[in-house]
């Protein structure tokens, strides 16, 4: 396949995945609202207000860096589509991926969060600093269970490639990672939780506690850029964590099934437990999680 090819199916598979998340944010708020007894949105409301705020040109300035930031937020959402293969066996739809992109997809998970911390310390908000703080301290706690439930993959299969990854899983059920390596299963799926922002890990955006955060801070073009982002960024880690531990996908509709059950695991857990404090969150993923992945190591290099 020619480069030019290859480019042209990246921006096919971004279209897809934009859409996808688009939708799925929809069903998900509507399923929110349905459990509260409540009518609740249109399926096709993400659009409109993606479109809505695209159309909105803001007037205030804070700086180059505030704005920089939901460029930079999806960028690292990008970035982490780029290189992630999305359908297994398909030489289409592989984007860039290489030898060591689970490496890089990494880095590109804590890119974006970056961007946004130093977006938010140069608003006009005089709290903005507490939530660079609450984002960044809960999202190293993420990171943390999440890194040795990789690395615990990466000793199991002798690879860092997500290709060669899903290709051991390949063969059924049996041969996926949450029957074979449990342990890291557990370990990132509840990492998972936090990562999604969903309760009781909402903890930076806090709705009940102050109307403050990128929805009130960023408006017009720039929220319409961080809405995008979230759409793409909610896809993208699903795919990720199917890759990892429920055997990737062989097609499209495998993808949207699987993507869609993964990210309402975070919903279902919003939906059940209240809001934990920072002080109880962080503490929480630093416990349980993260002992769990250290004993997936241990079980592994044993």
């Amino acid at each position: 396949m020619s480069l030019f090819e290859r480019i042209l199916f990246v921006l096919a598979g971004l279209f897809i995945v934009l859409n996808w998340g688009l939708i799925m944010t929809g069903i998900i708020r509507k399923i929110i609202a349905r459990v509260g007894m409540r009518r609740g949105i249109k399926v096709y409301q993400p659009y409109i207000n993606l479109v809505k705020n695209f159309s909105i040109r803001s007037q205030l300035s804070h700086g180059v860096m505030f704005y920089l930031g939901p460029v930079f937020r999806l960028s690292g959402g990008v970035g982490i589509f780029l290189f992630m293969p999305m359908i297994y066996g398909s030489e289409y739809w592989t984007n860039f991926s290489f030898t060591g992109d689970l490496i890089l997809i990494s880095y590109f998970m804590f890119f974006g969060m970056l961007g946004m911390a130093l977006g938010a310390g140069e608003g006009g908000h005089p709290y903005s600093a507490i939530g660079v703080s609450r984002g960044l301290a809960q999202f190293t706690a993420i990171e943390l269970p999440l890194t040795l439930a990789i690395l615990s993959i990466a000793i199991q299969y002798h690879t860092i490639s997500l290709t060669e990854i899903v290709a051991a899983q390949q063969g059924g059920i049996r041969n996926w990672t949450l029957v074979t390596n449990p342990l890291a299963t557990a370990a990132a799926m509840l990492s998972f939780l936090g990562a999604m922002g969903h309760s009781p890990f909402n903890v930076v955006m806090a709705p009940q506690e102050n109307p403050i955060g990128p929805p009130t801070e960023y408006h017009g073009t720039f929220l319409g850029v961080l809405q995008t982002n979230r759409a793409i960024l909610h896809v993208v880690e699903a795919v990720l964590y199917m890759n990892l531990f429920f055997g990737g996908a062989t097609n499209w509709g495998t993808l949207i099934l699987k993507t869609f059950l993964i990210y309402f695991w975070s919903v279902f857990v919003g939906m059940v437990f209240p809001r934990f404090r920072v002080d109880q969150s962080i503490p929480w993923l630093l416990k349980i999680p993260l002992a769990i992945g250290i004993l997936a190591i241990i079980i592994f290099m044993i």
